[in-house]
């Protein structure tokens, strides 16, 4: 059930030339955040409770379709990159070309601040949603008035690398393409990712996806979106300069970006925060919802 909060109607505007998607949850006149969500999900991962929650500790809560997902503009036009010549590029040292770069995808975020005549905000981002919101901070200093950075990497290629059940569910995709065979794939991906401190709430899986795919999906999206993370690469050099208070937030169970990964990104954001949950893997079940959102709302001030 979510919490008696204002929640205003998915609104389209025109930021960096794109049309983005978002919604908001609590009052404008409270401070406001921005939620950053990861690789080829869109802003419903998000989950209404989850924002409602956040909402309530004071701030405006604003949560978004990145490009290339949900109802966000698509650049279909830009081709499917392959993934599998840009890793091996990756691997021999090369230059990486990508349709964009995580970079871009910051700037996507800062002109749905202008466009929401934002100033500042405490900016929240989620795996690939961190990385964007670590771009935000390097690039866009003044637009952040705090970093959450949650399950997320500095991409340093010394890092381990995802389980290969993970890096499976990550980027395989679904047999067919009708509804039934989406949320199937949903499942199966999702209870890999789960960490095994938390229940699998599969029910909650199901209806997510299911709305997803009412709200239209992007393959080629998802490919293009991850083809950024590659193209950005590491930039440990740049995190080292930050001088915005930053926490990070990471599960010791995540199959996905492993637990030192959220180390090494404390460890480089001078003054960062380090909060490890036991358990956790690479997502935020409702049993860890009020743990995260007390640490946010700590932090976020």
């Amino acid at each position: 059930m979510m919490r008696n909060v204002p929640h205003t109607e998915p609104t389209s505007v025109n930021a960096n030339g794109i049309e983005i998607v978002y919604d908001t949850f609590g009052e404008p006149t409270a401070a406001p955040m921005l939620l950053i969500m990861g690789l080829g999900e869109q802003m419903i991962t998000w989950d209404e409770e989850f924002c409602a929650a956040l909402a309530a500790q004071g701030y405006w809560v604003i949560r978004f379709d990145n490009r290339d997902v949900g109802l966000s503009t698509r650049l279909d036009e830009a081709g499917v990159p392959d993934i599998l010549a840009l890793t091996q590029a990756q691997e021999q040292g090369q230059a990486i070309l990508a349709p964009y770069t995580l970079g871009d995808m910051a700037d996507d975020a800062v002109g749905l601040l202008d466009a929401l005549e934002i100033e500042s905000a405490h900016v929240v981002g989620v795996s690939m949603g961190g990385g964007i919101a670590q771009m935000m901070a390097m690039y866009h200093a003044g637009r952040v008035r705090t970093l959450t950075s949650i399950m997320s990497s500095t991409s340093d290629p010394d890092l381990p690398p995802p389980s290969p059940e993970a890096a499976t569910a990550l980027v395989a995709p679904p047999a067919q393409t009708d509804r039934k065979s989406h949320i199937e794939h949903a499942v199966r991906g999702w209870r890999v990712l789960n960490g095994p401190g938390f229940f699998f709430d599969e029910e909650r899986i199901r209806e997510r996806a299911g709305r997803a795919y009412g709200r239209g999906l992007s393959p080629g999206g998802r490919v293009r979106q991850l083809a950024a993370v590659l193209a950005t690469g590491c930039h440990k050099h740049v995190l080292k300069t930050l001088a915005i208070p930053t926490l990070v937030i990471h599960g010791d169970a995540d199959p996905l970006i492993p637990v030192d990964c959220g180390i090494d990104t404390a460890n480089t954001i001078p003054g960062a925060e380090l909060m490890i949950i036991e358990g956790m893997g690479h997502d935020l079940p409702p049993a860890v919802a009020p743990r995260v959102i007390k640490a946010i709302a700590r932090h976020a001030v």
